[in-house]
């Protein structure tokens, strides 16, 4: 196997409260930076760029150090880090948001260091499609790229959307933002009208129930993990993509066969990440327990 790429990953640090029907939490590690980052460290070295208050605390620092991530480009400002409390009932794809604060994220502003601009696999978190796009601007011919959304951005920045669409190589959102992007009912359809948009591939991720993959002429459905308890489903999307991007930048094989079983490890990754609070199983997890499920959802999906 070649030397792993490094992955660049830009979005959201924040501290979370929530609560669900196997208890409740405050002030944990959360923001689709710091989930994706910690996936993506099982298989690439990673580069984050965020920003925190000077309320972040010191042991999450370190968390990221020991998975080996630079914080070089995490940035702290006067002010408090971003907040964000939710609650999920029975359904574990439900999340209802009890508060936001945006805190010093409502600046945040990704000027990216000259070492970052030369990274080759890049993930733009669920932020702004304009801070995306700011990011893309300044980086330099990038082997691979990927963009998460979400529906806040799809109903409140389209335009600006569509055009960071037409400039990464994948997308990833959920079904239900799939189908509100494109007015479509059925996910075929919702993915034929996305690559029309831009992009070489679309996945479309559907939380206990796996994910879609499609390409010009291919159509992948990834099995889920059969999971009887799901504690904390928060940041679980955030773990499949940069598992996924982490996964190809470790292989540095962009063709389908490897797309498919980056978007396994995907779910893969975030199967493992439901399975407590934050991120606290992906830092007990191991390559081991990765490696063991992934052959596991082989075996599920193998007829």
């Amino acid at each position: 196997m070649s030397v792993p790429q490094k992955v660049l990953i830009v979005g959201s640090v924040g501290l979370d409260d929530v609560t669900t029907p196997y208890g409740s939490v405050e002030r944990v590690l959360g923001g689709a930076a710091s989930y994706s980052s910690v996936a993506a460290s099982f298989f690439a070295p990673v580069a984050m760029v965020a920003v925190v208050g000077q309320d972040f605390p010191q042991s999450e620092r370190e968390l990221f150090a020991s998975r080996g991530i630079d914080l070089s480009a995490m940035e702290e400002r006067p002010g408090a880090t971003f907040r964000w409390a939710g609650e999920y009932g029975e359904d574990p794809n439900q999340a209802i948001t009890k508060m936001t604060e945006l805190n010093v994220f409502a600046g945040f502003d990704p000027v990216l260091p000259e070492t970052h601009r030369q990274i080759p696999f890049v993930f733009l978190a669920n932020i702004d499609p304009s801070l995306q796009r700011q990011v893309l601007d300044q980086m330099s011919a990038p082997a691979f790229t990927a963009c998460d959304t979400m529906n806040f951005w799809i109903t409140g920045k389209r335009d600006e959307l569509i055009e960071v669409l037409k400039r990464v190589d994948l997308v990833l959102l959920n079904d239900a933002e799939a189908r509100m992007l494109t007015g479509r009912k059925l996910l075929v359809d919702a993915a034929d009208d996305l690559l029309a948009l831009g992009p070489s591939w679309v996945a479309i991720k559907k939380g206990e129930h796996g994910a879609l993959l499609f390409g010009e002429g291919l159509h992948f459905s990834a099995p889920s993990y059969p999971l009887r308890r799901i504690v904390d489903p928060t940041g679980a999307g955030d773990c499949f993509a940069g598992a996924l991007v982490g996964y190809l930048a470790r292989t540095g094989d962009l063709s389908r066969d490897n797309l498919r079983r980056a978007v396994v490890y995907g779910c893969t990754v975030a199967s493992f990440n439901v399975e407590d609070f934050s991120l606290r199983r992906l830092c007990a997890l191991t390559a081991d327990e990765i490696e063991q499920r992934f052959r596991e959802l082989q075996e599920i999906a193998r007829f």
